[in-house]
C-alpha cells in the first residue's frame, strides 16, 4: 500500500476524523494490528480561511500546493486534501506534484450514482454550495444537485466557522441542520451529502429523511483504493 499523503488542518477536527477513519478501514480490511500508512501535512486553518474570505484562492492554493510538495518528497503516494471546500484550489495542487489526487466531489458523485440517485442536496460551506466548482463535478457524473435557500446557507455557513471547525457542537444547530436536510428532501432530493468534512458531527443516516453520503467516509475509502492499487489490494 503506498502512503496516503494529506494535506489537513481545514479543520483540525475533520482531520483528526480522517486519520481515525483511514486507519479504522485499513483494520477492517486487513486484520490485526495493520493501520494505514499515512503522511499528513497539517497547515495552519486560521491564514487559509482569512485568505477564503478576503478571496485570495490563489494564495490558499499556494500554501497547499507547497505542502502537496513536501508530501511527494517524503514519499507520499497519492494526495488527499482533507475537506471539501479546499477542493476548490483541486487543480493548483494537483499542478505542484507528479502524484495522482483522489478527488472528493467525484468520489462522491460515484458513490451516488452507483446507488442510482440522482439528486443530492448539498449541505457544505457557502463557498462549496454557491461556487461552481463542486457542483459542475457532481453535474459532469449526471446528477442534479439541490442547494439550500440564500437564509438556510448563510446559517449552514456560521455554524461551521462559528462552531464545528472549533470542535463545538450543541443540539440547537443540529436541530436546524436536520430542518434544513428535511427541507432539502421536501424540495425534491432524494439523499444528502454532507459536504462539509465537518458536517457529520450534526447529521447522519439517523437524522436524514433521505440516504446521506458522508464525504470523509467516501474519501477515505477512494484513497485506500488508490493506495492499494498497485500491489493488488481491495477495500471493501
Amino acid at each position: 500500500m503506498r502512503p496516503i499523503g494529506i494535506l489537513g488542518g481545514m479543520s483540525w477536527v475533520s482531520t483528526a476524523h480522517y486519520y481515525a477513519t483511514l486507519n479504522r478501514m485499513a483494520a477492517e480490511r486487513m486484520g490485526g494490528l495493520h493501520s494505514a500508512r499515512i503522511l499528513l501535512h497539517s497547515v495552519d486553518f486560521a491564514p487559509i480561511a482569512q485568505m477564503q474570505k478576503d478571496d485570495d484562492w490563489q494564495g490558499a492554493g499556494a500554501v497547499l500546493a507547497e505542502a502537496a510538495q513536501g508530501l511527494e518528497r517524503a514519499g507520499a503516494g497519492l494526495i488527499v486534501i482533507a475537506a471539501n471546500t479546499m477542493h476548490l484550489v483541486a487543480d493548483q495542487v494537483a499542478a505542484a506534484t507528479d502524484l495522482p489526487l483522489i478527488h472528493i466531489a467525484d468520489a462522491t458523485a460515484d458513490a451516488i450514482a452507483a446507488a442510482g440517485l440522482k439528486r443530492p442536496g448539498l449541505i457544505a460551506t457557502a463557498y462549496t454550495m454557491e461556487r461552481r466548482f463542486y457542483r459542475e463535478r457532481l453535474e459532469a457524473a449526471g446528477l442534479d444537485p439541490v442547494i439550500p435557500g440564500e437564509a438556510d446557507r448563510a446559517e449552514i455557513h456560521r455554524i461551521i466557522f462559528d462552531e464545528l471547525v472549533r470542535d463545538e457542537v450543541n443540539d440547537t444547530s443540529r436541530r436546524t441542520y436536520e430542518e434544513i436536510a428535511a427541507k432539502l428532501v421536501a424540495e425534491g432530493a432524494d439523499c444528502v451529502i454532507l459536504g462539509c468534512t465537518e458536517v457529520g458531527l450534526l447529521l447522519n443516516a439517523g437524522n436524514v429523511p433521505a440516504p446521506v453520503f458522508d464525504t470523509v467516509e467516501i474519501h477515505c475509502r477512494a484513497a485506500l483504493e488508490a493506495a492499494s492499487f498497485e500491489t493488488g489490494e481491495t477495500y471493501v
